[in-house]
């Protein structure tokens, strides 16, 4: 593996231009193709196998037109303090208002609430339902502007109007602001770690080629896979973080090789060979967590998971063939000022000359010897404390994130409060019963008993009227539960309908199934947990297969998974104190607790798994790396940190930098993510991997690097170390003496 990188990376540099216009041509390809295509819309969250799913699916086959995804909008009236909006002049002015939204060209109808029955008990609010015959995403501005004007046209009638439902929302941004600031602060990182604008600048030149390459590729195959906004926004933050630190690690290899004394294509060949193929594995790593998540069998999940693997490919490919081009390019001035000047580093040469223990100590050194000194308290500590955080964890509760969780300064936020405060909590999460009468003789008979008895049940605060579909073999009516949608009590409201279907149905002859947004939000998270274990042991397992490729140990890829449930178990803690108990929640922009977006945990723990991995692999590699060519475990522990230290800690910092640019998303999935990653590299790299990992394979000493001796015959050997370098430099040193020996030879005999 090392021997074919290093020739990878060898050609990359000559045939640089090569190489530059052949991505240049990737990047245009791929952008014509986005500029002709259309960016599929997020047609919500199907899922396959649950009850609330085959409802709706019956729905859609028995009912023309149901599930279209079409627009809506619900225009919410509250009369002034004391009054009613029945009176005379109230009940004008409202009417007036519905008509004329209800005459716009992309409105299919707009039902006064007077004709609907939409009054509230006290008669201090009412509201209009309105249906489009188009998405949210295809409303026109005149559309929109029409139901604006109806809030003016309220006030100046006395009426506070508010616009619920999602005719309104807008297209939520990716990061905002907070990204710039983001990519900035890891531009500040790389300058500070490298001393060098350009050794700064290319890392980050080749993540925006990454990026540019994986978005515009889901823009032009959007429409067509159906990929949505989000799966573009995740797919940009894990370019960009795997993309600045896959480079940072080929580029810090290259100056340390540069360093060593080697010209510049053969220091990036050897570069590519050695860190390169710590980039390969943890890219494989981070494609195996995201790929993993098509086995929970959510098909949104699925297609994000998918996007974002592939993005991290491409990166992997741009970060392996165009980092050592552009070196190619720019030989020195990606080293240190140090170096330019003509200065060597302190330790010595060859291939692998920043290993051993004659190198000079640094921070790196320093910091492991100090974790060496005490490795049974640090092993405790970083144990305990992050036990400690995930704490919170144990209370997580899956849901979604409606109008509820928006700032009071949106109209849609203060209608979802309007509607709660009186029609009931509940109103603004109704259970759809889909009732299938086909098999009885009378269904109306058969859902009108259907109706009665789960209108009888307790928690249910009213039912609607049913309607059926053209056949009149089938009708849907609204449950209004007496809690809100994310409330404990209306999950055990939907256990509570499904448990007395046996008995309903065998009482009406007819059979039904509970859907809605608000019991499709139960049957999701209720899938999702069930799945994980199986994610998890498959991701997992996977990772363990590969990292004993890698390493040749069977402890260290186990070592490596426990720190890995311990990095996420904190973090989903973080998520769940911030997110969901409201700790720090106004400093990071968080209006509104609730619930924790159903599909975030299993995709957090995707991500955190091939990152996590990611520092595993670098660490790890550079600890064997220096015990292959002979240190004794303990003062390998200190070469590796010595050689990769610094970088990790720098490319950590620029990962978290990035990932916090996304905290200021609107979509509350992209923030919640972006929070979490964030706070897990942090967990991950400086509590596990830079404490943990060096304490633990302290304690166990020669057995980490132990493997049975069958299984290391029938592993295949890859060599991620660069040994087979090493040999190769070796002989060439050999054949390069003995060839000098005869001409030696001959100047004596000629004196």
């Amino acid at each position: 593996m090392a021997t074919m990188l290093y020739r990878l990376g060898h050609s990359a540099f000559r045939w640089r231009w090569l190489v530059l216009v052949l991505w240049l041509g990737v990047l245009a390809a791929v952008g014509i193709g986005a500029s002709r295509a259309h960016l599929g819309s997020d047609t919500g969250l199907a899922m396959p196998g649950t009850e609330s799913q085959q409802a709706a699916d019956l729905m859609k086959s028995r009912f023309a037109g149901a599930g279209g995804g079409a627009a809506s909008a619900q225009l919410v009236f509250v009369a002034p303090s004391g009054q009613k909006v029945t009176a005379t002049a109230d009940k004008a002015a409202i009417e007036r208002i519905v008509a004329e939204v209800g005459a716009g060209p992309q409105v299919a109808s707009a039902t006064s609430p007077f004709q609907a029955g939409t009054v509230s008990k006290d008669a201090s609010t009412a509201y209009a339902p309105v249906t489009y015959k188009v998405a949210a995403n295809d409303l026109t501005d005149a559309s929109k502007n029409a139901l604006e004007q109806a809030i003016a046209q309220g006030k100046s009638a006395d009426l506070t109007v508010e616009v619920g439902g999602n005719a309104l929302t807008k297209t939520p941004s990716a990061g905002g602001a907070t990204e710039v600031v983001g990519i900035v602060a890891a531009a500040l990182i790389l300058l500070v770690t490298f001393g060098a604008l350009t050794a700064a600048g290319l890392p980050l030149l080749v993540a925006l080629l990454s990026v540019g390459i994986g978005s515009a590729g889901i823009l032009a195959v959007g429409s067509t896979f159906g990929l949505s906004e989000t799966t573009t926004a995740l797919a940009t933050m894990l370019g960009l973080a795997v993309g600045i630190d896959y480079a940072v690690f080929i580029v810090s290899r290259y100056r340390e090789e540069r360093a060593n004394g080697h010209e510049p294509r053969e220091a990036a060949g050897l570069a590519v060979g050695t860190a390169g193929s710590s980039v390969l594995f943890a890219g494989l790593t981070v494609v195996i967590g995201l790929a993993g998540l098509s086995v929970v069998g959510v098909p949104m999940l699925t297609k994000m998971g998918l996007a974002a693997a592939a993005t991290v490919l491409v990166t992997v490919l741009v970060a392996l063939t165009l980092v050592p081009a552009l070196l190619g390019c720019w030989p020195n001035a990606v080293l240190s000022r140090r170096v330019r000047k003509g200065k060597k580093a302190a330790h010595g040469g060859g291939a692998h000359g920043s290993v051993g223990a004659a190198a000079k100590p640094n921070g790196g050194a320093r910091w492991a010897k100090s974790i060496l000194r005490r490795p049974v308290p640090v092993l405790l500590l970083t144990i305990l404390g992050l036990g400690v955080i995930a704490l919170p964890a144990t209370g997580l509760h899956l849901g979604s994130q409606d109008n509820g969780t928006l700032p009071t300064s949106n109209t849609e936020r203060r209608a979802y409060d309007d509607l709660a405060k009186a029609f009931g909590p509940g109103f603004n999460g109704p259970l759809t019963i889909v009732v299938d009468a086909k098999s009885t003789p009378d269904p109306k008979t058969a859902v009108a008993s259907v109706e009665h008895a789960i209108g009888s049940t307790s928690g249910v605060v009213s039912v609607s009227a049913p309607r059926f579909n053209a056949a009149g073999d089938t009708a849907v009516f609204s449950a209004i539960p007496s809690t809100g949608p994310s409330d404990t009590k209306t999950t055990d409201l939907v256990h509570a309908i499904r448990g007395e279907r046996a008995k309903i149905d065998a009482a009406s002859g007819a059979t039904y199934a509970v859907t809605g947004a608000t019991a499709l939000d139960i049957d999701s998270a209720a899938k999702v947990q069930h799945a994980l274990p199986l994610y998890l042991a498959v991701v997992v397992g996977l990772a363990f297969v590969l990292l004993l490729f890698v390493f040749r140990s069977v402890l260290v890829p186990l070592k490596a998974a426990f720190g890995f449930i311990l990095s996420v178990l904190a973090a989903l803690g973080a998520v769940v104190a911030v997110f969901q108990w409201g700790w720090l929640a106004s400093l990071l922009g968080v209006h509104q607790t609730g619930p924790i977006m159903t599909l975030m945990p299993i995709f957090m723990v995707g991500i955190i798994f091939g990152l996590a991995m990611d520092y595993e692999v670098f660490i790890a590699t550079r600890i064997r790396e220096a015990h292959v060519h002979g240190d004794e475990p303990r003062q390998a522990i200190v070469s590796g940190f010595r050689a990769s230290a610094r970088v990790v800690v720098a490319a950590a910092l620029i990962m978290t930098a990035v990932f916090s640019g996304f905290i200021g998303a609107d979509n509350a999935l992209i923030k919640m993510i972006g929070f979490g990653m964030a706070v897990a590299v942090l967990f991950d790299a400086f509590i596990v991997r830079i404490a943990l990992v060096p304490a633990a394979l302290a304690l166990l000493g020669k057995a980490a690097w132990w493997m049975p001796r069958w299984l290391d015959r029938v592993l295949p050997r890859v060599d991620v170390e660069g040994e087979a370098l090493a040999k190769r430099r070796a002989g060439h040193e050999v054949t390069a003496a003995a060839a000098e020996e005869p001409d030696r030879d001959a100047q004596t005999a000629a004196v």
